[in-house]
């Protein structure tokens, strides 16, 4: 589509005979929070330095911001913000030198101390980077990130390191940047801080796409079924059901009273992504040729 800022069709990343990234397809549209999720090695990580222009792919299309990453050139680069997991930040600088410093390479920065006010850095705009804590360091990445006033914006595990309030305090930030119309594609561990941003989320597990959509409809309907959980007879029992409330006064009067402990709650995103990522992991293991009839090959 023509408001796509990333396309990806096919998407395949092989080293010698295994896949990292295997027949990946997905779209980000313009203005839109996409996260990406999953386990360790799941491919995450490999797919985003290919649409940044990092890692070059096997095969496949890609296409972000009309540019084919192994080809955007610094006019394509600028219109990027880039925050990786760890960076390599000039330490002996303060903060207001090196956000003043990457500034310059930008053809459209942000003003400085509104990035350092944004990242919540302002008592610490003239102490060097190498004094600030680890929370306080992946701010001043953050806020490098977003000095040039991305089109798209790359966002991997952004609040690592942060205290419950500095996420708070990022998360407003973000949305402002998608207010003002700045697409995101997000990584990141916290499935809570995917809900609160995200437009759409999709799971990536063993290089292969397991499931995309909108946040408030992600997994499906079985999978976002409200679960009832109650106590009888010292025994723990728990249901997914379509209709609670008609469920539960069955229950009262199967009881004769209302049941011990009854709790009615709905899966969060993190409740279907460990359900999915854990039935993947189910599907994938292999019985050893011990257990079985036939012999498995290494």
């Amino acid at each position: 589509m023509e408001n796509d800022a990333v396309r990806v069709r096919n998407l395949r990343k092989t080293y010698g005979s295994r896949a990292a990234v295997d027949d990946v397809s997905f779209e980000i549209s313009a203005g839109e929070t996409f996260a990406l999720l999953g386990p360790n090695g799941a491919g995450k990580s490999t797919t985003v330095e290919i649409l940044e222009g990092y890692r070059r792919r096997t095969s496949g299309e890609v296409d972000v911001l009309g540019v084919d990453p192994n080809h955007g050139g610094l006019d394509w680069k600028s219109r990027l913000g880039i925050v990786l997991q760890s960076t390599g930040n000039a330490a002996t600088f303060t903060v207001r030198e090196q956000l003043r410093q990457f500034a310059g390479y930008y053809p459209r920065a942000r003003d400085v101390e509104e990035v350092i006010a944004a990242v919540g850095l302002q008592e610490k705009a003239n102490t060097r980077i190498a004094k600030l804590s680890g929370g306080q360091q992946r701010r001043v990445d953050v806020a490098l990130g977003i000095i040039g006033s991305p089109e798209l914006l790359f966002l991997d595990e952004p609040t690592t390191g942060f205290d419950p309030q500095a996420r708070r305090e990022f998360w407003a930030l973000i949305k402002r940047l998608q207010n003002d119309g700045t697409t995101i594609l997000l990584t990141t561990h916290y499935l809570d801080e995917a809900a609160q941003l995200a437009d759409r989320v999709a799971v990536i597990d063993r290089g292969r796409l397991q499931a995309i959509g909108p946040v408030a409809t992600f997994g499906g309907d079985q999978a976002r079924m409200p679960v009832v959980s109650w106590t009888e007879a010292g025994t723990r029992y728990q249901e997914r059901v379509a209709r609670p409330a008609e469920f539960v006064r069955a229950l009262v009067e199967r009881l004769g009273g209302e049941p011990e402990d009854v709790e009615i709650r709905r899966p969060s995103l993190e409740d279907i992504y460990l359900e999915m990522v854990t039935e993947a992991a189910d599907e994938s293991v292999v019985p050893s040729a011990a257990a079985t009839d036939t012999e498995v090959s290494a």
